[in-house]
């Protein structure tokens, strides 16, 4: 047979997802010949089965709730309005496709060349990839990028195959009358949010008493609380699942599930989502060819540069297990391939990992930034931690009767540093917090005081407007 041709680029991206497309893309702007091998479809975790579906699905489901809120401000509607989730499932696939053309298309606008592929090291600079057609190719570069992403987690319970992870929560066409979600973490609260708010029974099954448990201890109890008195039932210190039965096969009300916990307890439902945390997506890679380190998770071993062990070989994103999440991606991306390929002014670029801001879509939303009041406390000694905090009723709410109002709290935390009272941490959970919290970032990024803040003009009347006239 035949030796395989090896194809010369400067630049290979294995991963085709925004933090890859963002780096490959870059390099062509730079004039490198880039080559992208995406095994699955453009735009990765984030277009497909993340951050895009998700937020549209939260908007179907928020608007859910605005159809609630309006009977307060003496809309005559419908207190079962029918929703036609098949619908909206086609209308967001339609979108996720037309995302996907784009990416493709902004590719072949910029030289850069796109096999579909699984990748695989053959050699330190030389990858393998069983194309769709089941002939394979090899390509060589002195610089590539390993930007795979991960992918959801299964637990090792018997019967677990019969659930589904948030990959298979964007293919339901039909809603569960009844759901079982499993996992604390922000994917779980998402969901699970999105069901209740639809009107699914829904059913979380934690290990502690409170979820999203890397979060501040305020986001903890008050979400908590929030989902509990929102209708969610909330399964805590739950001992685990040890069988899932399949009763009925189908879908939506059709399919019946049996739910064994190891204590014995049983529960019926039609749906069951895993939501326990996520994977890297290297088995294929070959990574010991090309001596690339792993961790013991098997995530990929950087530096600050994004430099694995192996010269020449990069990662980015999710495979990292650092900050996962999309624009944490993306900045790495861009950055990395300013430092290889740019001018030399941008030879030391890094992504920092500091004060990066991310928002839960729960319902209501969470935004975070910076360290939690139990870190900055560890960090810098209880006598230099000072704590501003409120919780109010949001306008919008105003007009609802009280039992509600106390269903939908806004609360707000500074955790601020020293004499000079440095904000190093922001919590804020409420309506419309997920847009508030980006202009704040900036504000942590560039070292904000609490006098910073103080010196802001508020904007009235607003919810924002409290973070700058906490006393």
């Amino acid at each position: 047979m035949a030796p395989i041709e090896v194809k010369e680029y400067e630049y290979i991206v294995i991963g085709g997802g925004s933090g890859g497309s963002g780096s490959g893309r870059r390099a062509a702007s730079y004039g490198k010949k880039t080559l992208i091998v995406e095994s699955g479809r453009a735009g990765g975790t984030c277009v497909n089965v993340g951050c895009v579906p998700k937020k549209m699905t939260w908007n179907f489901a928020s608007i859910n709730e605005n159809l609630h809120a309006a009977k307060h401000y003496g809309y005559d509607v419908d207190a079962n309005v029918a929703k036609n989730y098949r619908h909206f499932k086609e209308l967001r696939d339609a979108t996720v496709e037309r995302l996907n053309g784009i990416y493709e298309r902004n590719w072949g606008k910029e030289g850069i060349d796109l096999v579909h592929g699984r990748a695989t090291f053959v050699d330190g600079r030389v990858i393998e990839v069983a194309l769709e057609d089941g002939s394979k190719a090899r390509y060589t570069a002195p610089h590539i990028l390993i930007a795979v992403g991960g992918r959801p987690a299964i637990p090792d319970v018997k019967g677990a195959e019969h659930g589904i992870t948030s990959d298979g929560f964007f293919e339901i066409e039909e809603l569960p009358p009844k759901i079982a979600v499993v996992g604390a973490g922000y994917i779980a609260v998402e969901l699970a949010g999105v069901m209740g708010a639809v009107g699914v029974e829904t059913h979380m099954f934690i290990r502690g008493q409170e979820f999203l448990r890397k979060f501040d201890p305020m986001i903890q109890k008050t979400m908590t609380e929030r989902y509990e008195s929102s209708g969610i039932h909330i399964h805590k210190q739950h001992s685990g699942f040890k069988e899932v039965q399949l009763l009925r096969d189908g879908k939506g009300k059709d399919k019946l599930l049996k739910l064994i916990s190891h204590d014995g307890s049983e529960i019926e439902v039609n749906e069951l989502l895993w939501a326990v945390g996520r994977l890297p997506e290297i088995e294929d890679l070959n990574l010991p060819t090309a001596s690339v380190q792993e961790t013991e998770s098997g995530h990929i071993v950087v530096d600050e540069y994004q430099n694995t062990s192996a010269k020449g070989v990069y990662a980015i994103g999710d495979v990292t297990g650092r900050a996962e999440l999309t624009p944490v991606a993306i900045a790495a991306g861009r950055l990395l391939s300013n430092r290889l390929f740019g001018p030399n002014d941008r030879s030391d670029d890094k992504l920092s990992y500091d004060n990066i801001p991310s928002v839960v879509f729960s319902h209501p939303e969470v935004g975070t930034i910076g360290l939690t009041e139990p870190e900055a406390r560890q960090r810098y000694g209880d006598d230099n931690i000072k704590i501003y905090h409120t919780r109010f009723t949001a306008m919008y709410y105003s007009v609802f009767p009280a039992e509600e109002k106390a269903k939908n709290p806004t609360e707000f935390k500074l955790v601020c540093a020293g004499p000079e009272e440095k904000v190093v941490g922001l919590h804020i959970l409420g309506l419309g917090v997920g847009e508030m919290l980006q202009g704040f970032g900036v504000a942590m990024k560039m070292g904000a005081t609490k006098a910073d803040f103080d010196s802001c003009v508020a904007i009235h009347p607003t919810s924002a407007e409290e973070l700058v006239t906490l006393r």
